[in-house]
């Protein structure tokens, strides 16, 4: 008896995270991925045909029977969607660059740090998270306004005549992502640094190899699964971004996340949207799979 509640307790354990995934991500998906063969109509919703489970089964058949793909040739069609997801993945790449070249160091610094301060580095970096995402975007509209704190003390320092035109413009999105995101990138990597056995550096500098050389061979290696989840953790939120290209970007920012908001709210053309949805889905999807990849080929050399 006692084996069998075990054995049905075990495939309960199981059964929870993929019955979370079924519920708040398959089913979402199927709905979307059904709205994005649609045509767009005057209606609500504003797309047919629409599956009534009470016509029966011929009623789904004629429903299905009426699904196009002129949505996604829409998308190819017009220049406005490929520019959109060309931008969306540059702006999401040097962003994912440059917060990698200052998490690094912040995680490093960490790490060597003190056991006892640690924690307090550790509640620095998530500090942030106890303010609400929209206040720290709309602060950063304080700082890069031609009239804002920036350009008062540069200008204060001597160091520019006139105000820089930071806000509006793709620098000041890529400072927004930058922020928001740091400290996704900070955590896994000071995870992984942590963990690192520094005696590794220290008998390699006993043997000659300049400090550079090492962090090389030693350090950076042995940080490559913090690096990698540290990116796609910034990569892939970054690309559907909205917030941000919206209120520091201004409209000469082109995101695909701006263009799937005015498809939806502005257009009320929810086929279209769906449609890029679901292909923004699969371009998430690519990085995805390739941190499966490298995480199982880091188990199996662990083994």
């Amino acid at each position: 008896m006692l084996k069998l509640v075990s054995a049905i307790t075990r495939r309960l354990v199981i059964i929870v995270p993929y019955a979370w995934l079924l519920v708040f991500f398959l089913v979402p998906f199927l709905i979307v991925f059904k709205i994005s063969f649609s045509e767009p109509v005057m209606s609500m919703p504003p797309y047919a045909p629409t599956i009534d489970l009470a016509d029966g089964v011929s009623g789904i058949i004629d429903a299905f029977r009426q699904f196009s793909f002129s949505n996604y040739l829409w998308l190819t069609e017009d220049s406005l969607y490929i520019n959109a997801y060309i931008s969306s993945i540059k702006i999401a790449f040097i962003s994912t660059m440059l917060t990698l070249l200052i998490g690094f160091p912040l995680a490093y610094g960490m790490a060597r740090a003190p056991q006892a301060l640690r924690p307090t580095l550790l509640m620095l970096v998530i500090l942030p998270f106890w303010t609400s995402f929209l206040i720290r975007v709309y602060a950063w509209i304080g700082i890069l306004k031609p009239e804002g704190l920036l350009n008062q003390l540069l200008m204060a320092m001597g160091l520019i005549n006139e105000p820089l035109i930071i806000l509006n413009t793709d620098t000041a999105v890529y400072i927004g992502i930058v922020y928001s995101y740091l400290p996704f990138m900070v955590l896994p990597l000071y995870s992984a640094l942590e963990k690192m056995d520094y005696t590794l550096i220290e008998a390699a500098q006993d043997l000659g190899c300049p400090p550079i050389t090492a962090f090389w061979k030693i350090t950076f290696p042995l940080a490559i699964p913090g690096i990698i989840a540290g990116c796609l953790l910034v990569f892939i939120p970054a690309v559907g971004e909205f917030v941000i290209p919206d209120l520091l970007g201004g409209s000469r920012t082109l995101m695909i996340g701006k263009t799937l908001w005015s498809e939806f709210f502005n257009n009320r053309d929810w086929p279209v949207s769906s449609a890029v949805a679901v292909l923004l889905l699969l371009i998430l999807v690519i990085p995805i799979m390739f941190f499966q990849q490298a995480q199982a080929k880091s188990q199996e050399s662990g083994r």
